[in-house]
């Protein structure tokens, strides 16, 4: 078990709550754990040099050249919560029989309690040249794809996802040329189904985004991408194939994993000591069973949890998952969780991206999804996992 030096040559155990990763789910942990009343000693371990920052910006606002880039709070934030900020230091082994965290410092620290909100990293497929791809994960890779985009300048992503088609509008928005390199029949088909997924498609495609699909990547060269379809002419390519959990410490440390680090409905671990929340959190959810999800709003409110747990107080998993994504004019909040085989039902007006989609299983609401009409999210999320006659949803203004 870890120890402390209490001043006078003596140890006890640690009482100190060490966060690993410096993202929104850590920051979430810190301000619940700080107003929940725990006044101890709290470190903050964080590879990258900048404070934590939330990271939709990076795909949006930051990247399109709309918003400054921004930390979530600043030094004296963290000065004021009596937060140890350890910035630009590395975590390099989980060692749960001591009870300590190895710092690629050299230093050790101990801990009470462990919070593990280490994130996800860009999957990178095993394709030639893939090295002199881009991906797009901390806002060090943000700037370095800003600075390379001018008018013109022809930026081909590989996968189009949501961060692939966000990044897609962002360059379109900076001048450059974007295209999108797809390997199933529609972009956001296994998210959104058929018809709403031609609809985004159509979308990029107005704004002039040339979309490749069923197209798969064979190499990747000094100006040109090769493919199933033919070689793709490319000044940047950006590889967004998806996130894998950031895991190496709870694998090397012993923890049980999964698609993530497994915990349970209170996000702890397979030691009562060590916690997991955000991206890396392959969760029990009370509904949905294990669940890992990788948006902004899940990432606070599991931090939240997480924090409400360590402390002993109560709390599940038990929240619709949310996204939101904002790509031309079309602005959107989804909350639920569908499948590709859900009917989809639309309420509104397309044309003017103005509606409401809900899925069904059965009678059952799966996921809303609102379209620029807001202030309806709630309504939509209390209707999630209801069994609801068609009839009966209400249309959009």
């Amino acid at each position: 078990m870890g120890t402390e030096d209490n001043g006078g040559g003596a140890t006890a155990p640690s009482t100190d709550i060490v966060i690993i990763g410096a993202g929104l789910a850590a920051v979430s942990a810190i301000e619940t754990l700080r107003a929940e009343g725990y006044d101890g000693r709290l470190i903050l371990v964080g590879k990258e040099p900048e404070l934590p920052y939330e990271r939709p910006q990076l795909s949006k606002d930051f990247l399109s050249g709309t918003k400054e880039f921004k930390v979530s709070h600043d030094e004296a934030w963290y000065a004021e919560k009596d937060v140890n900020v350890l910035a630009g230091t590395t975590a390099i082994a989980l060692d749960l029989n001591d009870g300590t965290v190895a710092l690629d410092d050299g230093k050790k620290l101990a801990f009470g309690r462990l919070l593990l909100a280490t994130g996800a990293d860009p999957k990178t497929p095993p394709i030639r040249g893939i090295e002199t791809a881009m991906t797009l994960r901390t806002v060090e890779d943000a700037r370095r794809l800003k600075e390379a985009v001018r008018p013109g300048t022809r930026v081909v992503t590989v996968g189009g996802g949501w961060i692939g088609l966000e990044v897609v509008a962002s360059v379109t928005a900076l001048g450059g040329t974007a295209v999108v390199l797809e390997a199933a029949t529609q972009p956001l088909l296994n998210v959104l189904g058929p018809v709403l997924a031609e609809h985004v498609a159509d979308l990029h495609t107005r704004h002039g985004v040339e979309i490749h699909t069923e197209t798969t990547v064979e190499a990747i060269e000094p100006g040109v991408v090769r493919t199933s379809a033919g070689e793709i002419p490319a000044d940047i390519v950006l590889v967004a194939v998806g996130a894998a959990p950031a895991m190496d410490l709870a694998v090397e440390a012993g923890l049980e994993v999964g698609d993530g680090i497994v915990v349970d409905e209170r996000l702890r671990t397979s030691d009562p000591r060590v916690f997991a929340a955000g991206d890396v959190a392959l969760a029990k959810h009370t509904v949905h069973g294990p669940l890992r999800v990788e948006h902004w709003d899940n990432a606070i409110r599991q931090g939240r949890l997480a924090a409400r747990s360590m402390l002993g107080m109560d709390g599940a998993y038990d929240w619709q998952p949310y996204f939101f994504t904002d790509q031309f004019e079309f602005s959107m909040e989804y909350v639920g969780r569908s499948a590709p085989e859900d009917e989809v039902l639309l309420r509104g007006n397309t044309e003017s991206d103005e509606f409401i989609a809900y899925w069904r299983r059965g009678a059952t609401v799966t996921a809303g999804m609102n379209v620029g009409i807001w202030d309806v999210n709630d309504q939509l999320r209390e209707l999630v996992g209801t069994e609801t006659d068609p009839d009966q949803l209400t249309d959009a203004p």
